[in-house]
């Protein structure tokens, strides 16, 4: 992954606009899903998701439901009314700070 420290502090962000796009999932499948649209740029670990997939869930932002596959319990995860709104929130903010972001660099890079 190009810059890890930049993509950590956006991992529930990431999670719950991928539930918003795909209505469910499961964890794996979020894994290989980032892995596609980022050219394996951005590798998300069993060991980051699933906590932050509980903690979604104890914030009462993700439901679980378990479904069995092939002789395997699979649990999908989907997104609560209350994760819609803080999915739409959350990217509402992260526009606003990509747009500051861009407002301070352009400055500093026209001045150098």
């Amino acid at each position: 992954m190009k810059s890890n420290s930049l993509f950590k502090g956006s991992l529930n962000t990431i999670i719950l606009t991928l539930l918003k796009q795909n209505d469910r999932m499961y964890g794996y499948e979020i894994t290989q899903k980032v892995k596609e649209m980022t050219s394996s740029d951005l590798i998300i670990t069993e060991g980051a998701l699933y906590p932050a997939l509980h903690k979604l869930e104890g914030d009462g932002l993700l439901t679980v439901s378990i479904e069995k596959v092939g002789n395997r319990n699979r649990k999908y995860y989907q997104l609560t009314e209350n994760g819609k709104t803080e999915t739409v929130n959350r990217l509402n903010d992260l526009k606003d700070f990509i747009e500051q972001m861009q407002l301070i660099l352009n400055t500093k890079l026209a001045t150098q």
